[in-house]
């Protein structure tokens, strides 16, 4: 087979086919959550050290090549390596000759993290450390990413803060169901009904992070103000700003929104996006921003929920996403 080159034109889209079983946004969100399989690719867990005397947790998959490239998968809102939907496009970027790295997040491999900040949707350094791992131990190989709704965020913001548009970090990077734009997400999911239920299964994990650093947290937080939150702005005004050197939610999500950067990203990087995506209201997709750019692929569905595409049958599923991801990925790369 025929390499191809850089910057070729992706290969034309394979449509997407919702599930009739798994109509409507919800439901696309939450079946395929459990519908993914469970099992995945065998990981060898490696703790790097940071310079802030913290700790990153990786999940390296098996090498298929000598000369494999190499991916950073990183997760959504408090998720990890093992979340089913990691471990699918682990799977399926094996398949295509490539090798991941299942970056679990600050806090997030099943350890508490040393330092008192956590993550949050802008932290791009960490993964960039990363990069820097993965080049030094595979020199000459292409390297890529892909990440999850707020991991997607991390990716394209990492891409188009730099001043070369991540030319010079990355050779391909894949972002799935991204809030592009922070303070909208925050804001649809504090008006509907499944949102308030969406929220309540993240803070009851973010509290629970917070509640087993209390006693240090106290010196600086307001941790009246923070059992009191009730919605994921709340607790990121009371949290995520203040341990983050942010004036307060709204400073957070206006540095941070990956919208702002999309304009700067210089590497081949996949979109793919359901304009009923349960996490941002379809106003605040930014489509024009990105058909703007030529490096941006769009992969915009009418369907298809929050990490969810799910088509096939209940016995026999599919999750297109994943399959796109992990052929873009292998093809922008140059596997054979």
């Amino acid at each position: 087979m025929t390499r191809t080159q850089p910057g070729s034109p992706p290969p034309p889209p394979t449509p997407f086919r919702p599930a009739l079983w798994a109509s409507g946004p919800h439901a696309q969100t939450l079946i395929a959550r459990v519908l993914r399989p469970a099992d995945g690719p065998r990981f060898e867990r490696e703790r790097i050290e940071t310079s802030d005397g913290d700790f990153l947790d990786l999940d390296w998959g098996p090498d298929p090549a000598p000369d494999a490239p190499v991916v950073l998968v990183l997760h959504g809102l408090e998720g990890s390596s093992r979340r089913r939907y990691v471990r699918n496009v682990c799977r399926a970027l094996l398949g295509h000759g490539v090798r991941p790295v299942a970056m679990n997040l600050r806090g997030c491999s099943g350890e508490p993290n040393r330092s008192l900040r956590f993550y949050h949707s802008g932290e791009t350094s960490d993964p960039r450390m990363v990069i820097d791992v993965i080049r030094a131990r595979h020199p000459g190989r292409k390297v890529g990413a892909m990440g999850f709704s707020l991991g997607g965020n991390i990716v394209l913001k990492m891409l188009g803060e730099r001043e070369d548009g991540g030319t010079g970090l990355l050779d391909a990077a894949v972002a799935m169901s991204v809030p592009y734009d922070l303070a909208a997400g925050c804001q649809l999911l504090e008006r509907t009904r499944m949102g308030r239920v969406y929220s309540e299964y993240f803070l009851r994990s973010l509290r629970a992070k917070v509640a087993l650093k209390r006693d240090r947290l106290s010196a600086v937080l307001d941790l009246e103000a923070v059992d009191a939150a009730r919605t994921i702005r709340e607790f990121d005004e009371h949290v995520t700003a203040p341990l983050n050197g942010f004036a307060g939610a709204s400073h957070y999500y206006e540095a941070c929104s990956s919208a702002g950067f999309l304009a700067g990203v210089g590497v081949p990087t996949l979109l793919l996006h359901a304009r009923d995506d349960p996490f941002l209201p379809p106003e605040a997709i930014p489509e024009r921003v990105v058909r703007s750019n030529p490096r941006l692929v769009w992969r915009l569905q009418e369907s298809g929920g929050h990490v969810g595409f799910l088509e096939g049958a209940p016995w026999a599923p599919r999750f297109w996403a994943d399959e796109e991801s992990a052929t873009f990925l292998a093809r922008a790369m140059n596997v054979p």
